[in-house]
């Protein structure tokens, strides 16, 4: 290689790590790019906060609202907390010789994952019944937490916990930094979610909101407990979660952040208000993560994606172009 040669090597290597750094070298969300969804944010934030301005918000009314599934760690190729009951159903099989018969118990003993998910609501009910419930609180959080110690995605080879997005929990740093009390409005679990979200995104056991098991409180010989029952109390998802935030926060949020049309109900209603956004985590990278959105059996992102591109306070994340790295 002549010295000509190498020179323009040179400077378009240093070209091209000057245009990355200038995109993602920061202080401020420095797992994002310089791009609207960036700027959206900070906007946002700075708005909220600029006192004695036409779009200052109280402390007290700074409520932002977050999906977990898809918006703040991966969701692919199922939810993980179905990998955490499939991998139940295996540990419990011994104590229930039944199942080596009974759908859709036995598809999950066969590893016959697409027959698992072809059972529909039902069966995906009936998994989730014998493997969440009876137990108390603390003994079924425990399994959580074994289980998440062991477990790793295949694809990434990698700890479930250790799939959470970076550039999200910045976003989570950020508002909390400047007043915002955030919280999760999720289709999961809220047991499953309590037991290690806290240390994850840094928001408290009483800022998780989820779907949930009915409790069962007895207090024998002595000593009071809470049993996780086997009929459900609440599924937060699609109105569910609005219907949830204003039963559990009391009042509208003014950011509500998600990835799918499970979401869009709890965005529709925190941009009701003046000052307020809601944002999309749009799935569009297949390499770093998963590419999905319309045609996806989980995280599904149709109608939302249709009112996202037609309103100017609803902005999509869009993960490969927006993001300098994902976990």
């Amino acid at each position: 290689m002549n010295k000509i040669t190498l020179l323009s090597v040179a400077i378009l290597s240093s070209f091209s790590f000057s245009a990355f750094a200038k995109d993602c070298d920061a202080t401020l969300l420095p797992s994002w790019k310089d791009r609207e969804s960036k700027s959206a944010i900070v906007d946002f934030v700075e708005q909220a906060t600029k006192a004695k301005s036409k779009t200052f918000v109280a402390v007290e009314d700074r409520i932002a609202v977050f999906d977990n599934d898809g918006t703040l760690w991966s969701e692919k190729p199922y939810y993980f907390q179905f990998a955490f009951a499939l991998d139940r159903i295996k540990e419990m099989a011994s104590e229930h010789p039944e199942w080596k018969t009974q759908a859709p118990f036995k598809f999950v003993l066969e590893g016959d994952i697409e027959s698992v998910l072809g059972s529909g609501e039902e069966g995906l009910l009936k998994i989730i019944m014998a493997t969440h419930s009876g137990m108390t609180v603390e003994q079924y959080q425990q399994e959580v937490k074994q289980w998440l110690k062991a477990a790793k995605d295949k694809r990434f080879n990698k700890a479930y916990t250790a799939l959470t997005y970076q550039p999200m929990k910045e976003m989570l740093t950020y508002l909390q930094q400047h007043d915002f009390k955030t919280y999760i409005v999720s289709g999961g679990g809220v047991d499953f979610m309590r037991a290690w979200a806290p240390q994850a995104y840094n928001i408290p056991l009483e800022q998780i909101i989820g779907s949930a098991l009915k409790y069962n409180y007895s207090y024998n010989d002595g000593k009071p407990t809470v049993t996780k029952d086997a009929s459900i109390l609440t599924i937060d998802d699609k109105a569910g979660k609005v219907t949830n935030i204003q039963h559990i926060i009391g009042k509208k949020p003014i950011l509500a952040v998600g990835n799918s049309d499970g979401d869009q109900a709890m965005m529709q209603w925190a941009t009701s208000q003046p000052n307020s956004m809601a944002m999309i985590v749009h799935h569009t990278d297949a390499e770093r993560e998963w590419k999905y959105d319309r045609k996806s059996h989980v995280g599904k992102l149709d109608k939302a994606l249709d009112e996202a591109n037609s309103r100017g306070d609803w902005t999509l994340i869009d993960m490969k172009s927006d993001w300098c790295e994902v976990y």
